[in-house]
């Protein structure tokens, strides 16, 4: 086994880690932004190193440091988690190049089963069965016309080196294609160097089922079930549950088969996830994820196995330490990623510093985190914060102990989707398990969400800001607690009294729950537009000051396009920028005609939430 472990990843994965490594005996060493200069992880590891400034792109990302840091450290190995460079076979081959062990499949494996295309045709060679789809880019609308000829509208176009939806177009009818083919192309290239796009039928109401594998270089594989990960917003998966509560057993043990005989043909080594979608009685290889996943945490609670220390174990050389009849999948159990969003708001990222953070304990209840009270949460990176894992019996105690486990957790300061996750538990559909990819999307009704917020957020969190503002001044909801004849009582209450001023500069509060209305410096969980106190807040991502008027993020996300330069002329409504955020592009429009006198950003270039886009005269 290792000595010392770097771990090339930041927040709950990494913490994660490093206590698998813990129990082992294995040192580990951080890596850090200057954001993340005292983030959970820092704290939590035997030594840290600086990698970078603030931003993703120049830390995390920024590989060279990354294995520099290793050596310095006498680290043996490192570990990727999961995103940043984890799916990077380039940067895995670095490492292996390096005097330090990867610890994940090699950097063959990862190009063979990361590269869509080439991953299709090793399945189907294994003969698992692969949705119809090309197995050569295509580069033009006719292409795309002759496929649907064959199979049908709708097509979907995907970005081979894509995943969780990104770089995914769907084309309803031939009108689509060229801009769709453009969109998927443009979102290739921004996130994963490769414009490169395949095309598959587009199945409307799939379930989205998962297999996990550890596979040793042996050529042991062993799985651990599969997990129902169909609960997604814009395919990124928001609840992850196991086992598969749609799947009849003999279909259920005809994938899980499937997934083994597919990584074993491709001489696949350590932890993968097997992707598919079900449709009826039939099922259909989707992609392989080459690394640790956020929702392994299902399979591990059903099991009892680790799978980072089986990761450990198989990247120094041992082999997988149990057989497949060892394998008891016992009861059920539920992932609720605990993000910093507003689900009422199109799941809109937020920020803040947290101030009160309790979670919720007891029997099989597990919560996997890296902040606590007093921590940012800022715009830099990605927006999970926690992962609440529960386990039952049976599935309807998992949604019962679920119910009340997020019940417990409270969190103030900045905006989650704690509501969300609690209505869904009260949802008719997912509580009976007949819920599709795309029943977040297409049949879900908002205003549930909206009163779900209102019901269990922190207050005022679902509502639009000028709900707050009045011709009498600002207004700051507070919560009070009293009690009455010895019964306790939570009161909230509105005061348009005139002291929103005092509270907000100081004076006593709720730990959090008050908020005061535009005027006064942006809503409660970070979401104002800027933060320039030189000009007037507006609604629309801009702000007026002497020198013109300043375009900016309404959220953190990635320049995709960039449509004007310095010296043009526009019109209100005109598109300055395409800005991709949480997986949707955002066109980000002139409120009135001028000339372009800066143009702040370039394509691929990652923003936060307030940075300048453009600046109109």
């Amino acid at each position: 086994m290792f000595e010392k472990v770097l771990i090339a990843n930041r927040g709950e994965i990494a913490v994660r880690v490093m206590r698998a490594c813990s129990e082992l005996g294995v040192e580990t060493v951080a890596v850090y932004s200057e954001a993340d200069r005292n983030a959970g992880h820092v704290r939590y590891a035997d030594e840290a190193y600086n990698v970078g400034p603030a931003r993703a792109a120049e830390s995390y990302l920024d590989g060279e440091a990354i294995v520099d840091a290793g050596e310095r450290a006498g680290a043996e190995a490192i570990h990727p988690g999961y995103g940043f460079l984890a799916e990077n076979a380039d940067f895995a081959a670095r490492v292996e190049e390096s005097s330090l062990t990867w610890i994940g499949p090699s950097s063959d494996s990862m190009r063979l089963l990361g590269e869509k295309t080439s991953a299709r045709r090793a399945m189907s060679e294994a003969g698992v069965p692969v949705v119809p789809g090309t197995t050569d880019p295509v580069d033009s609308a006719e292409e795309i016309a002759e496929f649907a000829d064959e199979h049908g509208y709708p097509v979907a176009i995907k970005a081979e080196g894509g995943g969780g939806g990104r770089g995914m177009k769907v084309v309803s009818g031939p009108e689509e294609a060229d801009d769709q083919l453009e969109s998927a192309k443009r979102e290739g290239e921004a996130y994963f160097d490769n414009d490169s796009v395949y095309l598959e039928k587009y199945l409307e109401a799939p379930r989205h089922v998962e297999v996990q594998v550890i596979a040793d270089r042996e050529g042991e594989v062993r799985h651990l079930g599969e997990r129902d990960c169909s609960l997604q917003r814009r395919h990124q998966k928001v609840i992850e549950e196991a086992p598969s509560p749609a799947l009849a057993d003999d279909l259920r043990e005809e994938i899980r088969g499937a997934a083994r005989e597919g990584v074993d043909a491709a001489e696949y080594e350590n932890a993968g996830t097997v992707e598919f979608l079900v449709e009826g009685e039939e099922f259909y290889f989707l992609e392989v994820n080459t690394r640790i996943q956020v929702e392994h945490t299902v399979s591990e609670a059903l099991t009892g196995i680790d799978l980072v220390k089986e990761q450990l174990r198989v990247a120094a050389g041992e082999p997988v330490s149990f057989a497949q009849e060892e394998v008891s999948l016992d009861g059920h159990a539920m992932e609720f990623r605990i993000n910093a969003e507003n689900a009422a708001a199109e799941f809109a990222p937020a920020t803040g510093t947290i101030g009160t953070y309790d979670p919720p304990g007891g029997i099989g209840v597990r919560v996997d985190d890296a902040l606590r009270g007093g921590d940012s949460v800022g715009g830099e990176y990605d927006s999970l914060i926690a992962k609440l894992i529960v386990q039952g019996r049976d599935r309807a105690e998992c949604i019962a102990r679920s119910r009340r486990a997020l019940a417990e957790y409270e969190i103030e300061g900045l905006v989650t989707i704690v509501p969300f996750h609690r209505l869904m538990l009260t949802d008719e559909a997912f509580r009976a398990g007949e819920h599709t990819t795309n029943y977040l999307d297409e049949e879900l009704d908002p205003e549930r969400i909206e009163e779900a917020q209102e019901r269990w957020g922190p207050a005022g969190s679902a509502g639009d800001d000028d709900a707050d503002d009045d011709e009498e001044g600002e207004t700051v909801e507070r919560e009070f607690v009293v009690e009455v004849n010895g019964k306790r009582f939570e009161v909230n209450l509105e005061d348009r009294s005139g002291f929103a001023a005092a509270a907000e500069a100081g004076g006593s509060g709720s730990g959090g729950r008050s908020r005061a209305g535009r005027s006064g410096g942006g809503n409660e969980g970070g979401q104002s537009t800027s933060d320039d106190d030189s000009g007037d807040s507006g609604g629309d991502g801009t702000s007026v000051s002497a020198e013109g008027e300043q375009v900016t993020a309404d959220m953190q996300g990635t320049i995709l396009s960039v449509d004007v330069a310095a010296g043009d002329e526009v019109s209100s409504g005109d598109v300055l920028c395409v800005l991709e955020a949480m997986k949707m592009e955002n066109d980000v429009v002139a409120s009135f005609g001028g000339t372009v006198a800066e143009v702040a950003v370039s394509e691929g270039q990652s923003v936060n939430m307030g940075d300048v886009l453009a600046v109109l005269d």
